[in-house]
């Protein structure tokens, strides 16, 4: 079927394509009873805009990107990111713009497609995540001034974005162990290079020692289930072993959990369990896994309605959201 034009439209309203232009675009220039008798006739042909030539019109791309630089076994089953994504489209969505969203495996890979995507003029801006200590694309959104925002954004992020307070999420989760006894907590996160979690390692050693208790730190996993159960099977080999195991998120635990069953021990009897994102297998789970609580959509709705301030020439200030509530579930008991 061929797609309507505007020419039909006014072959068919009696007036001119240029009155159907000012109609359809609630301009000035013709007669309310004009405008309705296009607008109507428009709908019964089922017209759409041409969002292409619009965007060509204003020199805008239409459209918002989003790259994940991660691998996609743990992206894949990590809510994050698919309630980021969530919140994001519920501003992007009623504003007709549209959410570009490219999985990479490095960071040199994303800077290669913000570079891309700004020279062909694809994205009006992005949103960018897993900020990193020496972050190269902060000098690079500098050099090519593409418009952008930053969700889990430092004090020192040279960057307009949404803050996150992960030592108080992480303090917290210590804080609630330590009062059930536990002296040895294992931490199992992700990339030591990210941010948030140096800023987790670091909150979770120092809320430890002002208590009088012991953190330890497996090492650095992707995020995938694998590797949460490779870690956890370590940590529970070795002579003095934890009785208390925090996960950086639902994945990793999920994995940690396998490997507990394996080893044939009980949670939370022999050893409690912590996710550092909540999802409906953490509820749903016998005994339910204790987990901190915070909704995702919340950082795309407030990191996309910035980047949209921005593009619309605004003034804008960082957001600093409340720190994510500790659920305390069935998984975490007093220390044996």
């Amino acid at each position: 079927m061929d797609r309507t034009t505007i020419k039909d439209i006014a072959r068919l309203a009696g007036v001119s394509p240029g009155a159907v232009s000012f109609a359809l675009n609630d301009k000035p220039g013709v007669s309310d009873s004009t405008r309705a008798r296009v607008k109507a006739v428009a709908k019964d042909l089922g017209w759409r805009p041409n969002v292409a030539a619009r965007a060509l019109s204003a020199n805008r791309a239409g459209a918002v990107g989003l790259v994940i630089a991660r691998d996609d076994r743990s992206f894949a089953g990590e809510g994050f990111f698919l309630h980021l994504i969530a919140g994001m489209e519920e501003i992007l969505t009623p504003a007709r713009t549209a959410l570009v969203l490219q999985l990479v495996a490095s960071r040199e890979e994303e800077c290669e497609v913000h570079r891309q995507w700004w020279a062909q003029r694809r994205v009006d801006g992005v949103v960018l995540v897993d900020p990193a200590r020496n972050d190269p694309r902060w000098p690079l959104m500098a050099d090519i001034k593409m418009p952008c925002t930053v969700v889990g954004a430092m004090s020192d992020t040279p960057l307009p974005g949404v803050h996150i307070d992960d030592a108080a999420a992480a303090g917290n989760i210590v804080t609630h162990l330590i009062n059930q006894g536990h002296r040895r907590i294992a931490h199992i996160g992700g990339d030591p290079t990210l941010e948030h979690s140096m800023v987790r390692r670091r909150a979770f050693a120092q809320e430890a020692e002002r208590l009088g208790a012991v953190v330890i730190e497996a090492a650095a996993t992707d995020y995938s289930e694998q590797s949460g159960l490779r870690e956890t099977s370590a940590l529970l080999k070795i002579g003095d072993r934890p009785t208390a195991i925090v996960y950086d998120n639902e994945v990793l635990t999920l994995g940690g959990l396998a490997a507990v069953a394996e080893h044939r021990l009980q949670v939370p009897t022999d050893i409690s369990v912590v996710s550092f994102e909540d999802s409906p297998a953490c509820r749903v789970m016998s005994p339910g896994i204790t987990a901190l609580r915070r909704d995702p959509s919340v950082l795309g709705r407030d990191a996309i309605t910035m980047l949209m301030g921005i593009l619309g020439g605004d003034d804008v200030e960082d957001v600093t959201e409340q720190p994510p509530e500790l659920i305390v579930r069935g998984s975490t008991g007093q220390a044996q």
